[in-house]
């Protein structure tokens, strides 16, 4: 399972609770589009995940922002996710982000607002914030291999954007991933 946060905003913790520390604690992969704020927060994330990889946002501290870069790409379930906080240029420039580093998946942050948007050649994903959510739902999002295969025999991936104590917001799915690669 991968698990995807951003935009904790906390001076005193990670600010996981229900199904979302449970989220983290169990994913084999932990995605953080930034926006901690502080290395408390930073650091109460890295003793919940077994792999938590990470983009410093615009509200990092000075002392985050020097430990995490502006922008990364994961390899994970068998896909590769481009992650950022944000990206001048709006949808058009996650995607470019997303094309110019061949990924199928592009996790953003900022907004504070659970989003999943198709474009053309990748899935843009906003898990929304868990914690300070700012008149949004709060979110968090969670990818897991499908469990029947598609007519084509290739397997995919399913997303879910939860609230923390696990409730819906939307899903999503990427297809097209071999089942050799999800293994």
């Amino acid at each position: 399972m991968i698990a995807i946060f951003s935009d904790t905003h906390s001076t005193s913790g990670h600010e996981l609770e229900g199904e979302a520390l449970q989220a983290a604690r169990e994913a084999d992969t932990v995605i953080h589009a930034g926006d901690f704020t502080s290395t408390v927060a930073l650091e109460a994330f890295q003793e919940e995940c077994n792999r938590l990889y990470a983009v410093h946002g615009n509200a990092d501290s000075g002392a985050v922002r020097d430990r995490l870069p502006t922008g990364r790409v994961v390899e994970a379930g068998g896909i590769r996710l481009a992650v950022t906080h944000r990206r001048d240029g709006g949808e058009m420039g996650l995607a470019m982000f997303g094309r110019s580093r061949d990924a199928d998946v592009v996790v953003f942050g900022h907004s504070h607002r659970p989003t999943v948007i198709e474009t053309e050649d990748t899935l843009l994903v906003n898990p929304g914030s868990h914690a300070d959510p700012r008149g949004n739902r709060p979110g968090f999002a969670v990818l897991e291999q499908r469990d029947d295969e598609a007519d084509d025999g290739a397997n995919g991936l399913v997303g879910e954007i939860r609230e923390p104590d696990g409730t819906p917001i939307d899903s999503f799915e990427l297809t097209g991933v071999s089942s050799e690669s999800l293994r």
